[in-house]
């Protein structure tokens, strides 16, 4: 079969090399041919035969295909951040020139330049953006977004599907690049907080996109999980730690209890810095689980899957330390009413309930609703495939591994409440306060936030706002700056309900005050005094020489509740720079914004 090139800048001596060539090309090197003159610029290469056309395609820009990679993370807690390292190792490895960079450090302005942008991004609170990536969420969605036509993109979205706007973020940016002219590379990926296998998955589907682009195929890419320093420990292979000390902070006739935790490290390998995390794998309560069995008229000693791997429980051990059955999740809802086939349960589920929904999760769990909505004529193995993975609980790190080798402190509030006529109680909080005795492990990683550490340089002075457990991180800082003899000047506000019973670590921050490794306190008690005081209120008592302080260049932090607290407090920090700085709202919201984009700014909130 005779081929011919035609309309070509080819002589005749290359269009018969063509002719030769081109029969004896396997289908795998017509492709890669195809991706290699994309990549060269070369001109469209038209070859006829008697039966068929062929085109070698190019790229539809008319330019190199670029093996330049951009990753953008945004990231509260350092899970997008862990995955987005993680893909940027992975693409190396298959060639790629890869750049790795906080939303927050990133320019917004070089966007325009970018040819291949993967997103991880986590959602926060309701349904709000990290607060590094804050400042690009925020360009993005304005009138200075750029076209993008020649971007190609996909985003990998991380969420927590008991929340009503699950991963939020994550659709919004995927949205928003689409708006702008992007293409995408592969289809977004939203993440439960069981992230490994989707997030696995979204990055090899990224490789094959990719790789079409480039004219070839990925070889199959070994996709790495987050490890910490030199340890074998990590999320997905935690390290049982012995728990060396439980105690209440406390004092007696309290209104709360807060558990003072200290863990062994020892022969772990694990390492962490001020500011870090602890992620703990809790067991739930036996008692509740019983209930549950009663309930469903489960034998206990049945075996069930527990995976995809075809790890096999008794059903009773998976209930306690594999599943998730304190909390809902719409999803959850949905699956039950197709399992149960209750009729009251998919009219709650039906499409415009979603308030009745939202009503029903909250204050809700797995026990009630298989008393709601019973009886169910699901096996064991059947219910059980419908629950969440029992996640992890995060909490900020109170010690300075400089000052206690090999150890790791915690500060626990345990959480008990009344919902619908039954006690609930927290998982990880109950089963610290109530069951955890010196002697047993628990099953815990360090999660690195590279979002809440203090200033590289020590002579920098901090002011810490911490309530409550809040106080945790603060007493990993200062037990730092003690240790390395930090110069800069501390300043510390903290508050709970009253100064007898619940001023947490008093004797540790006053001796640090005395020593003058803290430099100044601020406390307020709410429950104290007639009218309610908290941390804002003294803030603004002491505004004149807070302002001071952040002109100095101090860095600011806060740990605690945000939805109500964080917000205050935020809100009295521009109050306090608009009214000392004599500066217009709108200056003091964006004095406040450069803080944040020089890091002079951080928040560990829940």
């Amino acid at each position: 079969m005779q081929l011919q090139v035609l309309n070509s800048p080819f002589n005749q001596e290359q269009a018969e090399l063509l002719n030769r060539l081109l029969p004896s090309l396997t289908e795998s090197q017509k492709v890669w041919l195809s991706g290699y003159l994309a990549a060269s610029q070369t001109t469209s290469v038209q070859v006829t035969t008697e039966a068929q056309v062929t085109e070698v395609p190019v790229a539809s820009t008319g330019q190199t295909i670029s093996k330049d990679v951009t990753i953008l993370y945004g990231s509260q807690t350092g899970n997008a951040q862990g995955l987005a390292e993680n893909a940027g190792k992975t693409l190396e490895g298959q060639g790629f020139k890869v750049t790795v960079s906080s939303m927050n450090d990133f320019k917004p302005n070089n966007l325009k330049k970018v040819q291949n942008l993967l997103i991880v991004v986590s959602t926060h609170g309701e349904g709000d953006p990290p607060d590094n990536a804050l400042t690009f969420h925020e360009f993005l969605h304005g009138r200075r977004a750029p076209k993008l036509d020649d971007l190609r993109f996909s985003v990998l979205a991380l969420g927590d599907s008991s929340y009503e706007f699950f991963c939020h973020t994550g659709k919004e940016f995927d949205q928003r690049l689409e708006e702008l002219g992007g293409t995408r590379l592969s289809q977004r990926v939203d993440c439960d907080l069981d992230y490994d296998e989707p997030a696995a998955e979204w990055l090899e589907s990224v490789l094959g996109g990719l790789s079409e682009a480039q004219g070839g195929s990925a070889s199959p890419a070994q996709v790495t999980t987050a490890q910490t320093g030199q340890s074998a420990y990590s999320r997905t292979n935690p390290f049982r730690a012995e728990v060396l000390e439980n105690l209440n902070l406390n004092g007696r006739g309290s209104n709360k209890e807060t558990r003072h935790l200290e863990l062994s490290l020892e022969g772990s390998g694990l390492t962490f810095e001020p500011g870090d995390s602890l992620g703990v794998y809790p067991e739930n309560d036996p008692e509740l689980v019983q209930l549950l069995l009663e309930e469903m008229k489960w034998n206990p000693e049945e075996s069930v899957t527990v995976n995809k791997q075809g790890e096999v429980r008794p059903l009773k051990e998976a209930l306690i330390s594999y599943f998730e059955i304190t909390v809902l999740t719409k999803p959850l809802l949905e699956q039950a009413a197709k399992l149960s086939g209750n009729e009251a349960l998919q009219e709650l589920v039906s499409p415009g309930n979603e308030e009745q929904v939202k009503a029903f999760l909250k204050g809700h769990d797995l026990l009630d609703l298989v008393r709601e909505f019973g009886p169910w004529n699901a096996s064991a193995q059947e219910f059980i495939s419908i629950l969440r993975k029992m996640p992890a609980r995060l909490y900020s790190i109170a010690s300075s591994i400089s000052a206690n080798p090999d150890e790791v402190h915690l500060t626990i509030g345990a959480v008990r409440y009344n919902a619908n006529g039954r006690e609930r109680k927290g998982v990880c909080s109950i089963l610290c306060a109530e069951r955890l005795q010196p002697g047993d492990t628990l099953p815990i990683y360090i999660q690195n936030n590279q979002n809440f550490k203090l200033p590289t340089n020590s002579d920098t002075p901090i002011i810490m706002v911490g309530p409550g457990t809040g106080i945790a991180p603060f007493r990993s800082f200062m037990q730092e700056r003690e240790e390395i003899g930090a110069e800069g000047k501390s300043w510390l506000f903290f508050g709970d309900q009253h100064f007898v019973t619940d001023f947490l670590y008093q004797t540790e921050w006053q001796k640090w005050v005395n020593d003058g490794v803290l430099t100044k306190m601020d406390v307020a008690f709410s429950r104290d005094t007639e009218e309610k005081v908290y941390v804002q209120h003294r803030m603004l008592e002491q505004s004149k020489e807070l302002f001071a302080w952040l002109q100095e260049g101090a860095a600011v932090y806060i740990c605690g509740d945000e939805k109500n607290m964080a917000h205050d407090v935020h809100q009295t920090l521009i109050d306090i720079i608009e009214k000392e700085g004599g500066m217009s709202r709108e200056k003091a919201e964006q004095y406040l914004a450069d803080m944040q984009q020089q890091k002079r700014y951080q928040r560990d909130v829940y």
